[in-house]
């Protein structure tokens, strides 16, 4: 899919269409233009970025990979940045990103993504309502992206707090081997939450710090809002991580902490009936010459001093606070 905006700065005429509005456009004209590239044929999406917008070879290589890690590159006459966006929102909480990757110009940003990004979608519906913000510059654009794919980012991290604290509840009250399976979960998409908006957090420090770039310099302080929103989010991510790891220690805790009380019972009981089995052993061997079996009273003599020495021993334990 193709899709382009074209906005014509003498008229504010914004016009909606394909590759055919390269035509109606050249780099060196004062007209902005957006083109959007999504699930293309890869040969001929790579010669039309670098023959319409002069987009380097290998740039346009890591835009096309499936997987890459975020950065930001500077050249002579556009800046490349390459993020994750969230995938399409879900009832249940996923790592799942879109690699977008942007190409900015004075006059012109081309968006490259393998598959739908609910972010891009956003921004272009809101931009065909309302051409003011691509009258703006595709700088304008491009830190709008930016700002909504992080927003995606802290509203699917938010969703977590709620289910967080239901953990901290029911782990004290009742623990299940499904509880700790999902939170270890958690961990998982977290940490990779983390290690992706890190790598955002050091692509808009250094966009903030560049001095020539093809943000302007009146929109540095919009630089600086995704920066902060980008770093709020690692904030929370990591917030939540903390959070998911204290937890599953917790959980693992308290399981230790119910087994040894199992384990203590279950030794108290074996102490006690050890030397009960002791006497028990010694009266059930089958030699003719025991005295006490000539006694009358030996019998109850016996089950007498058997729970003399139990009582003893539950004394004992409880002097000692075992029980």
């Amino acid at each position: 899919m193709i899709r382009t905006i074209l906005f014509r700065v003498d008229s504010h005429e914004l016009v909606r269409g394909g590759v055919e509005l390269l035509q109606h456009w050249s780099r060196g004209s004062d007209d902005l233009l957006w083109m959007d590239l999504a699930d293309n044929e890869v040969a001929s999406e790579a010669k039309l970025m670098s023959e319409a917008f002069g987009l380097h070879r290998l740039a346009i290589q890591d835009a096309q990979r499936a997987r890459h890690q975020p950065k930001i590159e500077f050249f002579d006459h556009y800046d490349f940045l390459l993020l994750k966006g969230m995938g399409p929102d879900g009832d249940e909480f996923e790592f799942e990103t879109i690699q977008i990757a942007l190409f900015l110009g004075k006059n012109f940003l081309v968006t490259r993504h393998s598959s739908a990004s609910p972010s891009i979608d956003r921004v272009w519906q809101a931009l065909v309502e309302d051409s003011s913000l691509l009258a703006e510059g595709p700088d304008a654009v491009m830190l709008e992206i930016s700002r909504v794919l992080v927003d995606r980012y802290t509203n699917r991290l938010m969703t977590l707090e709620p289910r967080l604290e239901d953990f901290e509840e029911q782990i004290v009250r009742k623990p299940r081997d499904d509880i700790l399976a999902e939170l270890m979960g958690y961990k998982t998409n977290l940490r990779q939450f983390r290690r992706v908006l890190l790598y955002h957090v050091g692509v808009f420090t250094e966009l903030s710090h560049r001095a020539h770039s093809h943000v302007r310099d009146d929109k540095l302080h919009h630089v600086k809002d995704v920066f902060e929103h980008q770093e709020r989010a690692y904030s929370l991510a990591t917030l939540y991580f903390e959070m998911a790891t204290d937890l599953v220690d917790g959980y693992i805790s308290l399981a230790s902490h119910r087994l040894n009380n199992i384990m203590k019972v279950l030794t108290i009981v074996t102490a006690i009936f050890v030397p009960l089995s002791f006497l028990a052993g010694i009266y059930g061997m089958n030699f003719e010459v025991i005295p006490e079996l000539s006694w009358h009273y030996g019998y109850y003599a016996l089950l007498g001093f058997m729970a003399l020495l139990a009582t003893s021993l539950l004394i004992v334990f409880r002097i000692k606070r075992w029980i």
